[in-house]
């Protein structure tokens, strides 16, 4: 099994990134403590747009990945953000190392 990378993109309805960079650090918060598949996560705030911001997150594999993805905090963030976030892009990478 390897490292598994995830890439996202979330783009804020227009106004609403700042709302959304507190929850945002908190659902990390959250994963960092409770997921022991979750490596790392990091948030990135975009310099070109005021609407994106930038995730990048390390899973030991893909089924840390998987778990996150039905974890409750991964839930609880959906509920909190609904309607600030206007799209998610995620892209999934294998780091080179």
């Amino acid at each position: 099994m390897s490292t598994l990378a995830v890439i996202g993109i979330i783009e804020a309805v227009a106004g609403h990134r700042e709302q959304l960079i507190p929850l945002l650090e908190e659902h990390r918060a959250r994963c960092l403590r409770d997921e022991g598949g979750t490596l790392g996560f990091n948030i990135l705030k975009s310099n070109d747009d005021e609407t994106k911001i930038y995730i990048y997150e390390i899973y030991r594999d893909a089924a840390a990945f998987e778990l996150h993805l039905n974890s409750p905090s991964l839930k609880r963030w959906r509920e909190e953000t609904a309607g600030l976030v206007a799209n998610v892009i995620v892209q999934k990478a294998t780091p080179v190392e």
